[in-house]
């Protein structure tokens, strides 16, 4: 007499296995989006300080310092007009 095995059919479990992985896979991609997120958050909510000015420079030299590197890198200030500025700016 030949035996039936009880249980679900090869279709069955097949079903049954694909609806694990899909499962697993959801859970995985949950997880790492949560953490990605969580990377992202804690490198947003603090953002890198800004250098200290140095020793003798007011605040009033250093915003004319970073204007003027600002018109230098746009090209506006040439090399020249930049270092003779600058210098002027130092003392």
């Amino acid at each position: 007499m030949v035996r039936r095995r009880s249980g679900p059919s090869l279709l069955g479990r097949a079903a049954g296995t694909a609806a694990r992985t899909a499962v697993i896979a959801g859970t995985a991609t949950a997880v790492s989006n949560k953490v990605a997120a969580r990377q992202g958050h804690t490198a947003t909510s603090a953002p890198p300080a800004a250098p200290a000015a140095p020793a003798g420079l007011s605040s009033e030299a250093m915003d004319q310092l970073t204007k003027l590197a600002e018109l230098h890198a746009s090209g506006i200030l040439t090399d020249e007009e930049f270092a003779t500025q600058k210098a002027r700016i130092l003392g």
